[in-house]
């Protein structure tokens, strides 16, 4: 393909990622009000319960737009992921493209998955010790809608990108930069630095909601010990028969 024909293809593809965006913030519109009571769940089942306010006039239409806009993106991705894998392909050996569809598969399942860990097992426990850290009785603890909503955000953001690293290592694993000798020989550090990340995310001092948060680090990391041994086995294989 010349440079003009990869110009065009970038287009074409950037174009129906754009409609795969539009198309998923209607359905999310139509159902913006099901999203938003959802959004809202946390924070009603906080001890005490959370007084959320907000204190803009048109903020509740802004939040709406905001809430439609970041579900259609998350609703829309295995197509995005999808558009720039197709556009990636020709690049790609024939072996290689096979693995198009599964990549955008599992791409969008880890980070889907990260996203549910936030929002139904980490942040439940952040908004909780927020809601009761109140060091004086003076002073209401109400938040805004704006800044609840930004946590909530940041939070299945973080969440998804960080189950991104079985897939962030299956590519170091295929490009022969990560080994499964290499991760196992260090598998003592890296459950050092979980527990390190895990009691720094954690808002309280439990240490069972640490575990909590450090469980599904280790668990994603054994997998990707195995998911890097998949990968190194598929370039060894390749490479030998090349």
């Amino acid at each position: 393909m010349s440079f003009w024909d990869h110009l065009e293809e970038l287009r074409k593809r950037i174009i129906l990622a754009v409609v795969g965006i539009i198309v998923a913030c209607i359905i999310t519109g139509i159902f913006s009000d099901e999203i938003m009571k959802g959004l809202l769940l946390p924070a009603a089942h906080t001890n005490p319960p959370v007084k959320i306010i907000n204190l803009r006039p048109y903020g509740f239409l802004a939040i709406y737009m905001q809430v439609i806009l970041i579900a259609g993106v998350i609703l829309s991705l295995p197509f995005t992921l999808y558009q720039f894998w197709r556009f990636v392909a020709p690049g790609l050996k024939a072996n290689e493209r096979r693995w198009v569809r599964w990549i955008t598969f599992y791409t969008s399942l880890c980070f889907l998955a990260g996203i549910a860990f936030a929002f139904f097992v980490a942040l439940p426990s952040m908004l909780t010790f927020f809601a009761g850290f109140t060091p004086s009785s003076q002073v209401d603890n109400v938040w805004s809608i704006n800044e609840y909503l930004s946590t909530i955000v940041g939070a299945i953001t973080t969440g998804g990108i960080i189950f991104e690293l079985p897939m962030v290592c299956f590519f170091l694993g295929k490009i022969g930069i990560l080994t499964p000798s290499f991760m196992r020989h260090y598998r003592r550090h890296a459950i050092v630095v979980i527990l390190i990340v895990a009691a720094l995310v954690t808002p309280t001092p439990d240490p069972l909601t640490q575990l909590i948060f450090a469980f599904p680090l280790w668990f994603l990391y054994e997998v990707s010990i195995f998911v890097v041994a998949a990968a190194r086995k598929k370039k060894v294989a390749a490479d030998t028969a090349a």
